[in-house]
């Protein structure tokens, strides 16, 4: 699946390379943008969650080389991360914010002229810039105590509570959206889905998590103005 995710971009960027010249003239337009996060954890072991909310926003640069294809490389805020549900447990709570600055390098397929529908596809790097957490006293209490019990075999794992392991982390990112041109620029509205591969913690066999990768949901608005 990570292979499949992966050769995807570089198709359509092979696609985008050798599609047939015309007398298009390439374009250049710079933009800065934002919107809303719905992000969750892809914990292995399963960790029940909530959608956890947070914001995004940054800069764009996206370059039309062809009629219908470009390239969109952006440079963003981002807050994800996780929020634990503890449907059984009312009195017990956490959450867990991520900042991260984010550089998607996105392949752009668009058709229509001045309204168009838009797919944008490609890998994403990031890396962790601060983290921040919040805890009931109940259920910091009762890790306290499980913690007191030698070999307690039913004690809540520690890990996710702990600062994440690994700065860096990388993915695919897609999105659809639709984009409106107007005397005074172009808005570009779009929704994103992003599919870590990489993991928030160690996942060494002696670890406790096999898997802890980003799964967000993004809604954004972007206006560009043209540069060339």
């Amino acid at each position: 699946m990570k292979r499949f995710l992966l050769i995807i971009p570089g198709i359509l960027c092979g696609f985008m390379l050798f599609a047939q010249r015309t007398d298009f003239k390439p374009e250049i337009f710079l933009g800065a943008g934002g919107g809303m996060t719905f992000s969750s954890v892809d914990f292995v072991p399963k960790v029940s969650q909530k959608t956890h909310n947070g914001f995004q926003g940054g800069i764009s640069a996206k370059y039309i080389s062809e009629k219908h294809l470009g390239l969109i490389l952006e440079m963003n805020f981002v807050q994800c991360g996780w929020t634990e549900d503890y449907e059984n447990n009312p009195e017990y709570s956490y959450t867990r914010t991520l900042n991260y600055f984010e550089v998607p390098f996105m392949t752009h397929i668009y058709f229509g002229n001045n309204s168009r529908f838009i797919f944008n596809i490609g890998p994403q790097i990031s890396y962790l810039l601060s983290e921040s957490s919040s805890m009931s006293d109940a259920l910091a209490d009762d890790i306290a105590r499980q913690q007191s019990l030698e070999e307690n075999p039913s004690a809540v794992p520690e890990e996710r509570y702990e600062d994440a392991s690994k700065k860096f982390d990388y993915g695919i990112i897609a999105g659809i959206g639709f984009a409106l041109k107007t005397g005074i620029g172009d808005f570009d509205l779009e929704g994103r889905y992003y599919f870590g591969l990489g993991d928030i913690f160690n996942n060494r066999r002696e670890d406790y998590y096999s898997r802890s990768a980003h799964r967000i949901i993004e809604a954004k608005l972007t206006y560009y103005f043209k540069l060339l």
